[in-house]
């Protein structure tokens, strides 16, 4: 009975700290190295972004991210058909993708599993100036101006945190909409920090 009476109290004493360490879930701010192959080019992209995530309840979280995928160059061949001259040109190509979505964590343990599915917008563009923070605020700046395109993504991961510090692994097929859905695999990974 003392035993039975010791572990009930311990539970009692245990258990708001339990809670607490949920509590301080309730906002997580992240950055994360991003990887985008673009399916119509056959290009690997990579970048850099960021991700703001708020406790809608308990395991349901909603998140906004933003990533900037730096210049990609490839070669296109163009061929005229009167003339048959050929002519090659480097298409400096930069991606900017914003989204918006539920998160559901499948578990809570050290490492647990989550799914979602974000919505948000694409847009590529043409430019060959340096990847600088001048080029980046230009992009966002001109978005209204420019092609953007719908987004569908729905993915998964790995995340898991020691204290306040965490690491989690995305992936997913963001699907743009432009004549047609394309599928192309994305890949981020970084830190976040909870509180």
């Amino acid at each position: 009975m003392k035993r039975l009476a010791f572990l009930l109290i311990f539970a009692a004493c245990a258990m708001p700290a339990s809670f607490a360490q949920e509590a301080n879930d309730h906002v997580q701010i992240g950055v994360f190295a991003d990887y985008l192959r673009l399916s119509q080019t056959k290009t690997n992209f990579a970048g850099l972004g960021g991700r703001l995530t708020f406790t809608g309840y308990k395991v349901l979280k909603f998140e906004g991210e933003m990533a900037y995928d730096f210049d990609q160059v490839f070669t296109e061949g163009f061929t005229d058909t009167s003339t048959g001259t050929v002519a090659i040109n480097r298409s400096n190509v930069r991606a900017l993708h914003g989204m918006f979505g539920p998160k559901l964590e499948v578990g809570h343990f050290p490492i647990h599993p989550f799914v979602t599915v974000k919505g948000g917008f694409v847009d590529f563009r043409f430019d060959n100036r340096p990847a600088t923070f001048d080029t980046f605020a230009s992009t966002v700046e001109g978005l209204r101006s420019r092609n953007v395109n719908g987004v569908v993504y729905p993915g998964g991961g790995l995340e898991g945190h020691i204290g306040p510090v965490g690491l989690r692994l995305d992936v997913g097929d963001q699907i743009y909409f432009n004549g047609g859905a394309h599928h192309d695999l994305r890949v981020a990974f970084g830190p976040y920090i909870r509180f």
